[in-house]
Order: C-alpha cells, then structure tokens, then sequence
C-alpha cells in the first residue's frame, strides 16, 4: 500500500515542472488520491494562474469528493490574483490534507491548516517537509528573513581561475556547462552582476530556453541587476539595448532623469550597500538572486555573509598563478579566517563537474 511519503514525493516532482515559471510565487505540487490510487494531479504552472489545488481540482471534478489531497505547501486561505485554494478543497469535499509545509507567508502561516481544520478535514502537516522546503529556498527566506536566497556561479579551471590576466574568460568551461547554467538563471528572479563585468564582457546575462523544458514559452527573463556605484555603464552597452528588465544600482547621486531605471543605495563609505540592496530586492519579490560577477563583487557579497549557496564549473584546465581568482576578499590573512564549505552536491556535467556548497561563516572572518 503506497504511503504518505510515495503520494508527497509525487507531488514534489510535480512542483518541479513549475521551477521556471511560477515566479514570485512558490513552486507547489498537488496529487489527490482515492482507494489509495492517483485520482488526479496538477502543479503551480505559471504565476498569476490557478494554484496546484485548483488544477487537481478540476482534472478530478465530481470524484474529489472523499479523496485525500497531498500538496507541498500548505494551501492559500487569502485572496491575492487566485482566490483561496483552502476554500476550494472545502468546496469539493476532500477528506484529509497531507501537506509537506506550513507557508511562511504570513498572510497565510497556518490559516489555511486552521480553516481545512474548522471545515472538519483531517490534516496532516510534516511529510517530507526538508525536500519540499528546497524547492522553495527564496521564496522561503524571503518570508522569513526579508531576503532573497543569493547563489553565486563561478566558472572556473581546477587551480581555481576565472580568467586570464589579461581578463579572457571566454570559455572555460563547456558548452554542457554553459547550457546547465541557464537553468540557473531560469530559475532565479534576478541575475546580479557588477559594473566591471558589463565594462570588460559587454554580456546580455538573459535566459535561452531549450525547447524541451517545461512549459519553455512562458520563461519569463530575470530582472537583470547591475553595481555600478559610480554610474559608468555605456549607453551603448548590449543590456539598455535589447529591452528587458534592467536595473542599475549605485551609490553616486542621481543628478538627472536616467534613461534606465536607477536606484541609489549607498553605505557611509560612498559604496553600494549590498544589504540593503538585498532588502530593496525582496521588497521587489525577488525570491532567488543569482550571482554572475567577478571577484570583486563576488568577494563583497562573501564578506557581508549574503551568499547562501555556492555553484562552481571546475573545468579540468589549469590557468596558472598569474591567472584571476574567483574571490576578492582583502584581510584574510589566517587560516581561522577561512570560509568552510559543506558540499551538497556535487556531480559531472559534460567534460565538467559542477560542485554545490554552502558556506559556513566563522566569527573570524
């Protein structure tokens, strides 16, 4: 007989499907079960439209009544662009709710569970509740925390260079490397980056779908992020140009109209506050912030200790020592300063491997 977890790690799968396109909203999926069978399923597909509940919903029709639902998240019970899924589990008769988190929304945070409750349906909340929160970590923390989740990707050779000195980096790793890459930026809400790269690669820093991923038409483009503290970005440069979503972030006044959306965000010492950039970000909803930057910005966001995850693309090359690091962080000058990673994952893509890690900040550094 298939269990709690079988039913919830089909749900997982489900919300998967929705990685690129449900943004800013959660990723969530739905399977409703009857004689211990699959009566229906559905999944967040695309933000703005109906919640996974709903899509369960209407696949089952008449027969959800008595069934049991299984979602990765607990469901809605307020009205925001869809209205409330809690409402339409009620409204179909569902027995029991197995779900695999509370929503850290405080608009939500156990009112849904509250209201299934007093509508008489038996819920069960905490089944695979570490795998559901990992499709979700932005949205999570952003809740939580009044930031969003921050992943930096470096690209660099098995002696740990991302370019030369003369500042060729074009390219290190491979083409599986690069296409993998995308998936990152799919994913994320915003792709940040500082000023010397725009000055030294001139790049667009947007997302090609491949045609085989789910739903790949309504990939929408990250909000593309530049530091620039001093306001020296080209006007001609490829991203004012191609028209999507741009913002400049910097520390200089703002002496006249811009043509591209800028923010000042300064600290005391006349530079980006990345903090408060982060907190400006998760005001805008951006749930997932990756990072494509040198080693200057790179470093900063280390030392600020807003770096959450780690992706690097080791290429099996050697660059030598008069090649650029991946990191600039001045001080750290005794081991007791170093910046422990834990590995979570770590797996070859193409001639590549891609490793995951998650920084452990010591109070030396």
């Amino acid at each position: 007989m298939p269990s709690h977890q079988e039913f919830m790690a089909r749900a997982i799968v489900l919300a998967k499907r929705g990685l690129f396109t449900t943004d800013p909203n959660p990723r969530v999926g739905c399977v409703l079960v009857k004689n211990n069978e699959i009566l229906a399923e559905g999944w967040h597909e695309i933000a703005g439209q109906p919640h996974a509940e709903r899509h369960a919903l209407a696949k089952a029709g008449a027969t959800a009544k008595g069934a049991d639902c299984y979602v990765t998240l607990e469901p809605c019970s307020h009205v925001g662009r869809t209205p409330p899924c809690a409402d339409a589990l009620i409204e179909a008769g569902i027995r029991r709710v197995v779900i695999a988190m509370k929503d850290p929304n405080p608009k939500v945070a156990g009112k849904g569970i509250a209201r299934l409750e007093k509508a008489g349906i038996d819920v069960i909340c905490g089944v695979l509740s570490e795998q559901a929160a990992q499709l979700n970590p932005g949205f999570i923390q952003r809740m939580e925390q009044g930031r969003p989740f921050v992943r930096s990707k470096i690209a660099m050779s098995l002696d740990g260079r991302t370019a030369m000195a003369s500042g060729e980096s074009k390219w290190i790793t491979s083409l599986d490397s690069r296409r993998d890459v995308q998936k990152l930026r799919a994913r994320s809400s915003a792709v940040l980056t500082g000023i010397g790269t725009i000055l030294k690669d001139d790049p667009l820093l947007t997302v090609r779908a491949e045609p085989d991923w789910y739903q790949s038409e309504y990939v929408r483009q990250p909000l593309r992020v530049v530091v620039d503290s001093q306001l020296r970005f080209p006007e001609q440069a490829k991203m004012r140009l191609d028209g999507n979503p741009l913002l400049i972030i910097t520390a200089k006044t703002i002496s006249e109209q811009p043509t591209t959306e800028t923010v000042h965000i300064a600290n005391a010492n006349g530079q980006v506050d990345l903090r408060a950039l982060m907190h400006f970000l998760a005001k805008r909803e951006m749930n997932e912030v990756m990072v494509e930057a040198g080693a200057i910005l790179n470093g900063a966001l280390l030392q600020a200790r807003l770096v959450d995850e780690l992706i690097f693309y080791v290429a099996a090359k050697l660059m030598g020592d008069n090649a650029r690091g991946a990191f600039s962080v001045p001080g750290m000058l005794q081991m007791a300063q170093n910046i422990d990673l834990d590995i979570t994952d770590m797996r070859a893509i193409g001639s590549d491997w891609r490793i995951t890690a998650k920084p452990i900040y010591n109070e030396a550094f």
